[in-house]
């Protein structure tokens, strides 16, 4: 494998440095969200608003972060990364930052910091770009909803996991060992699913399957398998 500028650690890291900012990052957030709505501050909650992803819309009014109606912050270019760092509920954060830590260290040790920093990011704005298209047709006639959460970047990273190490297994519940490849593969096909059927609403399902699809593609280029080619493959 094509080792850039960066030369990852020999020595395994349980929390490598793009993973443990990662962590904290969306902790501070989630308490700033968290003080934003027990101190009322109506400044705290206008600038954590407008972090998250809002859909093109002409709407004067949509809904906020808090479940509350107020002032259409409209889209800006810099919600494609920020809302990734802001959740709903402790349940969302504790479920996608444990995913991003069991998946993303393995492969972060793996690539480097700097490789895997740019795949999660690429990751994020990818899943954003497919919500934004997916949220403004569905804004036409209704009030704007704002999509927040790295569960974008968390479904690119298991699609690099399940493509990077295919039959290491992966145990549903705990109990139940499944090879990656097919883990990764199902879960694709259910999201697929649940965003086509409209089950479980609320849930950013296109963004997940864009997160992957980026990812993907990324992976493709690095491995040279796209007309565009890198300047020196990654063979692994």
């Amino acid at each position: 494998m094509y080792q850039d500028s960066y030369r990852p650690p020999t020595q395994f890291s349980v929390f490598p440095p793009v993973i443990k900012n990662l962590l904290i990052l969306n902790g501070l957030l989630h308490f700033a969200k968290f003080t934003a709505m027990g101190t009322g501050s109506v400044m705290l909650q206008k600038l954590l608003n407008s972090m998250a992803l809002f859909p093109l819309s002409g709407n004067p009014a949509a809904y906020t972060i808090f479940g509350t109606l107020a002032e259409n912050p409209g889209f800006w270019p810099w919600q494609l990364v920020t809302y990734g760092f802001l959740h709903g509920d402790m349940m969302h954060i504790l479920f996608n930052m444990f995913a991003l830590w069991m998946f993303g260290v393995q492969l972060e040790n793996t690539w480097g910091t700097r490789r895997f920093g740019i795949y999660y990011f690429v990751c994020v704005i990818g899943a954003g770009l497919i919500q934004l298209v997916v949220t403004t047709m569905g804004a036409v006639n209704g009030i704007p909803i704002p999509t927040l959460g790295a569960s974008g970047g968390v479904f690119g990273i298991l699609l690099a996991f399940g493509m990077m190490f295919p039959n290491q297994p992966i145990y549903l519940y705990f109990l139940v060992p499944i090879k990656a490849k097919w883990f990764v593969i199902g879960y694709g096909a259910l999201e697929l699913w649940a965003g086509i059927t409209g089950t479980q609403s609320g849930v950013a399902h296109f963004a997940h399957l864009g997160g992957m699809l980026f990812g993907f593609l990324l992976i493709l280029y690095w491995r040279g398998k796209l007309p565009m080619q890198p300047k020196r493959r990654m063979y692994h």
